[in-house]
């Protein structure tokens, strides 16, 4: 989800969007199941995941003391990619020095990082948001309070929000980590796209140019292959997922999921890194 937008929808608005959004508001929070227990029931709310075809790696440079910050993962920026850098909006959500402390309380419990810093992304997840617009993202992320899902500190908040329209509008700076997808918060940048499903945002072309052009530009910048640009509902598959909470080792959410990502994917491999 993203903020961008200068004015406010009033206290219903926020009330609205709070009770819609869990972590990072995007899709519903589901956990994943065996083959055999999803054929017998629902996808909704089900447990016992299989394991992971290639195994989460360790973090770079991790040890079984907490460290300052991540040691980089090998992936320099490239500065010849600002020439694909489409217009975004700049509206920050407040991130002060208290919020970064929590950040790096977090990054240490889930992470062992003690760090709030977002070093050498590796992963870009793309969401929805499960609102209808900006301002109602804006007010899920801005203030700081426990998010209604996990109820943890700092809130959940993502760096890029897409709009309808096809405007773009950044949240959070790429150098501090935002929490958007379990697992992944650690090395992943986080864009939400305004709608309340895959099926809408792929319809919408002024969206999903947007959202290509700002996905290309990111992946290009850090080096980022486009198979480690997936959906939320991906997030389990990835080979930097890695959550030193038990309980949440599972845990994913629905939007993006596979055929759709595939279809996103395909799009943006035809727009090169020149």
């Amino acid at each position: 989800m993203r903020q961008h937008p200068s004015t406010w929808r009033g206290a219903a608005g926020v009330c609205f969007a709070a009770a819609l959004l869990a972590l990072a508001g995007c899709g519903r929070a589901v956990t994943v199941e065996t083959p055999k227990e999803a054929t017998a029931r629902p996808s909704a709310v089900v447990t016992h995941p299989p394991p992971l075809a290639i195994p989460p790696p360790p973090l770079p440079g991790r040890t079984t003391t907490s460290r300052t910050t991540p040691a980089p993962a090998g992936t320099l920026e490239r500065p010849e990619a600002e020439a694909l850098r489409p217009a975004i909006r700049q509206h920050p959500i407040p991130f002060p020095q208290s919020r970064k402390h929590e950040m790096t309380l977090y990054a240490e419990r889930h992470y062992g990082l003690r760090t709030y810093r977002l070093i050498a992304p590796r992963v870009i997840v793309e969401h929805y948001t499960e609102t209808p617009d900006l301002q109602s993202t804006y007010a899920t992320f801005a203030p700081d309070h426990p998010d209604s899902e996990l109820h943890e500190l700092p809130n959940t908040c993502a760096h890029f929000v897409v709009e309808r329209s096809g405007a773009i509008y950044q949240l959070v700076a790429l150098t501090i980590m935002c929490r958007h997808t379990v697992g992944l918060n650690y090395t992943a940048i986080g864009i939400e796209n305004v709608g309340y499903s895959d099926g809408e945002i792929l319809r919408n072309q002024a969206e999903m140019r947007a959202s290509l052009e700002l996905t290309r530009w990111l992946r290009c910048r850090y080096g980022i292959s486009p198979a480690n640009v997936i959906g939320h509902n991906e997030s389990l598959s990835s080979p930097y997922h890695h959550e030193d909470v038990a309980s949440l080792r599972t845990q994913t959410h629905e939007d993006w999921r596979r055929a759709d990502m595939d279809v996103y994917r395909a799009r943006l491999l035809r727009l090169s890194c020149g």
